[in-house]
């Protein structure tokens, strides 16, 4: 329990460090791969791993269906939201965005669709019933908030100011 405290802590809630707006995101990784191509490389990683722990319960398939209902609803929803704004949905260039996106889904998390995607691959390793699946997830969720989540804070912090940081006070960036 108390990792999984540590977890939630450093990933989920923990605040943006402020850095000077000319300094670049720190790794050659940040902003690289496409959320999208990242979700698929995981979703095969979580197919190939071995069932080390199976996970076979009553039950499963439901909540395997909801969950991957809800990560559906979360990703479209966020994409609504930036279609109804006219602005990118390009993860990889996160300062052409002309509109900071507050309303809809995005009063509930700061990334919908990440926030989508995993739970879509939570649904995926239940469905295939593999406990190491959930490692996957965890590390999936890590990857984002280091070389994505962060990095693009950062630009949308540049771009919008005060209004972002205000925003970032009122809303988590998962849940």
């Amino acid at each position: 329990m108390l990792a999984a405290q540590r977890f939630h802590h450093h990933f989920i809630d923990s605040p943006m460090p402020t850095r000077p707006s000319s300094q670049q995101p720190s790794s050659w990784l940040s902003l690289r791969v496409p959320p999208l191509a990242l979700f698929a490389l995981f979703a095969a990683a979580i197919w190939l791993l071995p069932d080390l722990l199976p996970i076979r319960r009553p039950g499963a398939g439901v909540a395997a269906t909801v969950l991957a209902v809800l990560g559906g609803g979360f990703c479209l929803a966020g994409v609504l939201e930036f279609r109804r704004a006219r602005t990118t949905v390009n993860p990889v260039n996160p300062a052409a965005s002309s509109a900071l996106v507050v309303r809809g889904v995005y009063r509930l998390t700061r990334n919908p669709m990440y926030l989508g995607f995993a739970l879509l691959l939570l649904a995926f390793a239940l469905g295939l019933g593999k406990l190491s699946g959930l490692l996957a997830v965890m590390v999936f969720m890590a990857y984002l908030q280091h070389f994505q989540i962060r990095p693009e804070e950062a630009a949308l912090r540049t771009r919008f100011g005060a209004a972002f940081d205000r925003y970032c006070q009122q809303v988590r960036r998962w849940l």
